[in-house]
């Protein structure tokens, strides 16, 4: 499989990979949550430059803005709720040392080894014309109809339970048909009708 790629795909496999794995170690170098979170982020963006090279361009774009989006979301939660300034106070980010850079070291070893000990099958066939649309059937398959059904239901309900949180909404100002006189704020001097 290796031989059927040109040499500069190589090498900027080779670059992003590790880039990928420095950014994943930095992730427990890293003295606060923020550090770690971003750096997280940076080798998922680099898996997904790895992909983009390999012209696997959906799953490049899904990989980047999922990661993207869930890192963005981690980080504004740690400025809301964490007891320090956004998780940059310096902290431990690895409990049992040891033990998990040696089950960590453990891992790596066996997954490099059967990289290069296993027998990669050869390609047969030509790609498809539209990889997307055959990843698409692989994943879904005869589910789509079952999945399209769920996907508006979930936004249903989010949709629902947004309502349902929210104690008043804009029209409550000036009652459920509109003529209060003045606005019902909670707080006095809100604007004029």
């Amino acid at each position: 499989m290796l031989s059927d790629l040109s040499g500069w795909v190589i090498a900027v496999v080779a670059v992003l990979g590790v880039l990928s794995v420095a950014a994943g170690i930095a992730v427990f170098v890293v003295d606060s949550m923020a550090r770690a979170t971003f750096a997280l982020l940076g080798s998922f963006l680099a898996v997904a430059g790895i992909l983009l090279v390999l012209d696997l361009v959906y799953l490049a774009v899904v990989t980047a803005l999922m990661m993207t989006i869930e890192m963005a979301i981690m980080a504004v939660f740690m400025i809301m709720f964490m007891m320090n300034p956004a998780g940059l106070m310096p902290m431990t980010m690895v409990h049992n040392a040891k033990g998990s850079a040696v089950v960590g070291a453990g891992a790596f070893v066996v997954l490099a080894v059967g990289i290069w000990a296993i027998d990669w099958p050869t390609r047969s066939g030509e790609p498809p014309a539209d990889s997307t649309r055959q990843l698409g059937q692989a994943l879904m398959g005869s589910h789509m109809l079952v999945m399209l059904t769920i996907g508006i239901a979930l936004f249903a309900t989010i949709l629902a339970g947004t309502v349902l949180a929210t104690a008043r909404g804009r029209y409550d100002r000036f009652g459920a048909d509109l003529t209060a006189g003045r606005p019902a704020d909670p707080v006095p001097g809100g604007l004029p009708r």
